[in-house]
């Protein structure tokens, strides 16, 4: 028994394990007072979803994460199908059709298709290394792992989440030696598209959010009213913010959605600019952490599963936080472990877990 503890005191991670348990407890108090009076329910659910949210980390954690390498591909296409099922018979709430369930009990497939499209580019790439520098040519097979679901997420429609795959997929080519030629003529191949995508892909309400996010007094009470509202939410909370349950403009309903989209506009009007500045923090150190094990891991999988992990946080951190203070268009992505909705608690359990066991493993003998 004492052998037992002494190992999981060693191939535990508990520093990740620390700052997990303090993002998802900020979390869960941020969201009693934010759903205090409005969803009372709301709050309990949560609970729930982070119970299941942890079993599932410990059963991800546990797997040895080399059986993911070699079961990849076919991770990858359960994730797919779920994809087409959600566009066959998903559920439809607000004009969108992004759920799978029954009662209460719904699952976001295209969440957690961010973990499986991990899995999959890390298992090519470890697969195909390219020392010199990966191509254009070479591009083609990790574009297409990625290009598949975002045009089934795009069907939902969801440009939020498929904008999140295209810039996981696009920090792991570089992370892998993209060429500096090949980087330029994507890039270049990017403004050259934009025009169609906006004509072709974006929905109406989409292209207000932007056109509002480019001239914010355009339409202040209405598509620009949610990033205003925000804006105003964060300013008056000043340095110490104005107290826990304090917060006018989510009490008297003046921000909308702001368990899910804006979470962190309510944190940041009751514990102000240093309560901000902490979770802001946390995230940081997860992210640094997460890094800090795909350097140390054992093998390429291991390091390309702990970095696409650690821009999956980085690139929803950054948009949210973005998004809530007026940097960037309103697109509807959650803030990590901290934002309410059990999809988005699995997602970012299960990277956890694949950290947890890349970590736990360079302990290991093979």
């Amino acid at each position: 028994m004492q052998t037992l503890f002494r190992r999981l005191r060693v191939e535990l991670d508990w520093t990740l394990l620390l700052i997990l348990m303090s993002i998802i407890g900020i979390g869960l108090i941020n969201l009693y007072s934010a759903s205090r009076g409005l969803r009372e329910g709301m709050f309990f659910q949560q609970v729930y979803w982070v119970i299941l949210g942890f079993s599932v980390f410990l059963v991800v954690a546990t797997i040895d994460y080399r059986l993911y390498n070699q079961y990849g591909y076919i991770i990858y296409v359960l994730g797919i199908l779920t994809l087409i099922l959600v566009v066959l018979i998903g559920r439809t709430v607000k004009g969108s059709t992004r759920w799978l369930g029954y009662g209460p009990f719904q699952i976001q497939p295209s969440e957690i298709m961010k973990v499986v499209a991990i899995i999959a580019l890390a298992k090519y790439l470890h697969n195909e290394p390219t020392p010199e520098g990966r191509n254009l040519k070479q591009m083609v097979i990790p574009f297409g792992i990625v290009a598949l679901p975002i045009a089934l997420i795009l069907l939902q429609p969801d440009l939020g989440t498929g904008m999140l795959i295209l810039l996981i997929f696009f920090s792991l080519m570089l992370i892998t030696k993209l060429k500096i030629r090949s980087l330029i003529t994507l890039l270049s191949t990017g403004f050259v598209i934009v025009p169609l995508v906006w004509s072709f892909m974006l929905r109406d309400y989409q292209k207000r959010r932007i056109l509002v996010f480019l001239d914010p007094s355009s339409d202040p009470s209405g598509a620009g009213w949610h990033s205003r509202q925000s804006i105003y939410a964060i300013g008056s909370g000043r340095l110490f913010g104005k107290g826990y349950m304090q917060g006018t403009q989510h009490q008297f309903k003046f921000l909308p959605e702001h368990w899910t989209d804006f979470p962190y506009s309510v944190w940041a009007e009751e514990w102000g600019f240093l309560g901000a500045l902490i979770l802001l923090g946390l995230y940081l150190f997860l992210i640094i952490w997460s890094i800090r094990l795909g350097a140390k891991a054992r093998d390429r999988f291991g390091a390309l599963i702990c970095f696409g992990v650690g821009a999956m946080f980085f690139w929803h951190v950054i948009i949210n936080v973005g998004m809530v203070t007026g940097l960037v268009p309103v697109v509807g992505v959650t803030l990590p472990l901290f934002s309410y909705g059990g999809s988005s608690i699995l997602t970012f359990m299960m990277g956890a877990g694949l950290l947890m066991s890349v970590g736990s493993r360079r302990y290991w003998g093979s």
